[in-house]
């Protein structure tokens, strides 16, 4: 329990000093992955995005048509700064694995590339499950591995190399069965790739020195063949300049009682 609450706070802490990262972030504040999960919940008049980091998911339901908008996250810094660039979201300050909202509070509930930093996924899909109302939408996306399991334990290596509050990035089978159990009902999944800039990414970690940098560049470059293929890294100039990220998105309904 301790474990989980010290990450949960390094967490925070880390997200808290690159806020203005993420705010201009290409991956977060743009592309049809955005707008998609966005038109998921358009039919929603109360609407909650958990772990908000900067806003952008919450900004774009408002820009969708949803009137009440509340941007959760266990960073102070990211609420305050999802807030301010975005109106018409309200801010709170809250723990994806305990959220501070009475039972059946919201219909949609939107997650967007952040659910890799939680020490509990399953807790927190049952709270997901507890705050959305029946006939509620949950509209989800995250990193994702492949299965073939030499793949996707390079990349969660690199990814915890470039990132210590990194937990895991799980199959899309993972995630389809944990929302089963918890009473969800897979409707829609859809996979995309976001190429990453390399230099960018690791400059959005403002705790990671150069040293710690170089290392995650390294490691991508003289990554096996098998995974310089499936993650399409490319160089330029002789140095890994961007690769592959897998991400599922996921549209999963409370059923109705």
């Amino acid at each position: 329990m301790e474990d989980g609450a010290n990450r949960k706070t390094a967490t925070a802490d880390s997200f808290g000093a690159s806020a203005d990262g993420y705010l201009s972030s290409t991956t977060h504040r743009e592309g049809a992955d955005l707008e998609r999960l966005a038109s998921w919940c358009d039919e929603a008049s109360w609407a909650l995005d958990v772990a908000t980091g900067a806003g952008h998911t919450a900004g774009a339901l408002v820009d969708t048509g949803v009137p009440n908008v509340v941007a959760a996250d266990a960073s102070h810094s990211m609420v305050a700064t999802s807030v301010d660039s975005f109106p018409g979201v309200a801010g709170v300050v809250a723990d994806a694995e305990r959220l501070p909202f009475p039972a059946e509070t919201f219909d949609a509930v939107t997650c967007r590339i952040a659910a890799h930093h939680f020490p509990d996924p399953e807790t927190f899909l049952d709270e997901v499950s507890r705050v959305l109302r029946p006939g509620g939408v949950f509209a989800f996306e995250d990193n994702v591995v492949p299965d073939d399991d030499t793949l996707g334990s390079f990349l969660n290596r690199v990814e915890e190399m470039r990132d210590p509050t990194h937990v895991e990035s799980y199959r899309t089978s993972t995630w389809h069965r944990w929302m089963e159990n918890t009473g969800f009902a897979v409707a829609e999944t859809a996979h995309l790739v976001k190429r990453l800039d390399v230099q960018a990414w690791i400059d959005r970690i403002h705790s990671l020195d150069a040293e710690e940098g170089a290392r995650v560049r390294r490691t991508l470059a003289e990554a096996p063949e098998p995974v310089l293929d499936f993650f399409d890294v490319r160089f330029e100039d002789g140095a890994v300049g961007s690769f592959g990220s897998p991400k599922a998105l996921i549209r999963a309904p409370k059923p109705s009682e």
